[in-house]
């Protein structure tokens, strides 16, 4: 199962970077936790979203306060029911127009197929200590 969670993870970034929320959902549990390190990283709160509704919500907030964004990740790995990716977030505020990139990493949980927990750091580290590897 574990390339077919490498397959759903660029699925899911390539949908990201269309703004195609619907299609992220496709391999998402309905149960899904997201926690998304951009808004956290900006506006200093950590949120959790839940369910497709709750991704959908987080979706409007970022895509409300980030005008542009762009995930790059040059390094996956795929640890069987987790799939980690390694790179670079680069953003654009939407209405102060600052742009911003940083380190970024992304772990998702899959269980039967579909993501049931996203979460992505700021600090590559701390994803790959919460996905249990080290650097």
């Amino acid at each position: 199962m574990s390339q077919e969670n490498v397959e759903a993870f660029k699925r899911g970034l390539d949908a990201y970077h269309r703004r195609d929320v619907e299609a992220m959902l496709e391999d998402a549990d309905p149960e899904i936790e997201w926690q998304p390190a951009a808004l956290t990283g900006l506006e200093g709160i950590e949120s959790v979203y839940r369910g497709h509704e709750g991704v959908r919500e987080g979706f409007r907030d970022l895509f409300e306060t980030l005008g542009e964004i762009h995930l790059d990740y040059p390094e996956i790995q795929d640890l069987g029911d987790r799939v980690v990716g390694i790179g670079r977030i680069r953003a654009r505020g939407t209405e102060s127009g600052v742009e911003t990139e940083s380190p970024h990493a992304t772990v998702v949980v899959y269980q039967n197929g579909m993501a049931v927990r996203v979460r992505s750091y700021l600090d590559p580290r701390e994803a790959l200590e919460a996905a249990g590897l080290r650097e």
